[in-house]
């Protein structure tokens, strides 16, 4: 159960993560790397856009493992606790023990006759 909360945490961190690179990229190439447009920078314009770029695929791969991992780490049900059963499992069971008679419908458009009953 620990590791499963640990991987939902991780997997949480990460797309917020997401949310942040990806609204600090411009669709037109501009965004965070607009505001860095001296020469004189040590991350240049393009340097930039591509640490954003490369920083959505990674946490895009991260996401991806996590939640493939996850899957495993899922807690199962050992066993301990007895499963409740459903109430529409409780009534087939009960219609199974006691059958209601067939009818067939009656020709005359009346009601219908029990089917060991003829007139």
């Amino acid at each position: 159960m620990g590791v499963y909360i640990v991987i939902s945490v991780l997997i949480l961190i990460a797309s917020a993560l997401m949310v942040l690179v990806v609204l600090v990229q411009n669709s037109k190439g501009g965004g965070l790397a607009s505001n860095f447009a001296s020469s004189n920078q040590y991350m240049g314009v393009r340097k930039t856009a591509d640490f954003l770029e490369k920083t959505t695929w990674t946490l895009a791969v991260v996401l991806l493992v996590l939640s493939l991992f996850s899957i495993f780490s899922i807690p199962k049900n050992q066993g301990t606790t007895p499963v409740q059963e459903s109430e529409i499992k409780k009534q087939i069971d009960q219609s199974k023990a006691s059958p209601v008679k067939d009818f067939q419908p009656n020709p005359a458009g009346g009601q219908a006759a029990p089917a060991g009953k003829k007139k």
